[in-house]
């Protein structure tokens, strides 16, 4: 009897011991990977939704094996925090402006330009082509890379008065983003740039600090910049896109159809965003209108002529030119 246990005792091992073999083999390929992204904008804010969405694709095309969670509202940081972080291997995916990532790898910087873009579909052919892509993949040896572009819209000037002319903006204190070529371009049409935090920009506005501002059409509504500034020029003198990061290190770790699944997801969800945005856009002219905001269109010509010289300043770093005469050129 002793002797039969034994026997049914080793059977019993043996059978454990191929189940836990089947467990371990089979495990990885089952495992799920859970990436975190990062961004500043407030939950339920239409990047926010397109983020979502992204997530929502990535976990439904890798049927599980890859899970996006989202952390919205500065919950892990500001913009600059969130782009440590992901250069630290602490964060896997950020959302931030073209603009904070030009201190990290200068192409970034050729966005910031003013009239880089001659109109909507230059934009867009410029940020889904060979051009946009080299940018996007430019920042690899800074330990992050793009994924893909959402639309930011167009920043115009907001004041108490038409600013239709470059002179209109002569003696203007300017909110604008901090950084050198912002300010170039305030300085260049006559007003002085005053760089401030955006939480600030209201009260600045309210109070008399500032005189104005830019941005685009939404910060009169979902800021209420239009409660207290009522004409907003459309000179739109910049398109600054948003994008959509990923840490090389974890991009790296990914299998290579894993890899190319998060960059079309990402791709797909910028489209979704884009047109959600040029909605929203809308809808937040209608309601600046109804706040008694009135809108004005500018002379484009004349504001590029004065911010001309930003371009010759330009050819002091040439790689920039370059890019800057390559986007121009896309036809």
């Amino acid at each position: 009897m002793f002797a039969l246990n034994r026997r049914h005792a080793a059977l019993l091992a043996t059978a454990v011991a191929a189940v836990m073999g089947l467990t371990l083999v089979a495990g990885p390929a089952a495992a799920k990977t859970t990436l975190r992204l990062g961004h500043g904008l407030a939950k339920g804010h239409p990047v926010d939704v397109s983020l979502d969405e992204f997530a929502k694709l990535v976990r439904e095309r890798s049927k599980g094996e890859l899970d996006i969670k989202v952390f919205p509202a500065g919950q892990l940081g500001q913009q600059r925090e969130l782009i440590e972080q992901m250069q630290n291997g602490a964060l896997d995916l950020v959302h931030a402006n073209a603009s904070p990532l030009a201190a990290f790898e200068p192409s970034f910087g050729v966005y910031d330009m003013p009239f880089l873009f001659r109109d909507n579909d230059h934009f867009f052919k410029v940020v889904e082509g060979a051009v946009g892509d080299e940018v996007l993949a430019s920042s690899r040896a800074k330990a992050f890379v793009g994924l893909a572009y959402y639309d930011n819209g167009t920043r115009s000037f907001y004041a108490n008065k038409p600013l239709a002319k470059p002179e209109d903006l002569k003696g203007l204190k300017v909110r604008v983003q901090p950084g050198p070529i912002a300010t170039r371009m305030i300085n260049l049409l006559g007003a002085t740039a005053t760089p401030l935090a955006w939480g600030e920009v209201y009260t600045a506005l309210q109070s008399g600090v500032v005189d104005g501002a830019e941005n685009n059409v939404t910060a009169l509504t979902l800021a209420r910049h239009g409660e207290v500034m009522k004409v907003y020029t459309r000179d739109e003198h910049t398109r600054v896109p948003d994008v959509v990061l990923v840490a090389t290190a974890t991009l790296d770790r990914l299998k290579p159809e894993q890899q190319e699944l998060l960059r079309q997801a990402a791709r797909d969800s910028a489209k979704a965003h884009n047109a959600r945005w040029a909605a929203e856009l809308e809808k937040a002219e209608g309601e600046a209108a109804k706040m008694g905001v009135k809108f004005v269109d500018a002379d484009k010509a004349a504001y590029r002529q004065v911010v001309q010289p930003m371009y010759d300043d330009l050819k002091a770093t040439p790689a920039l030119a370059t890019l800057a005469d390559r986007i121009q050129a896309v036809k």
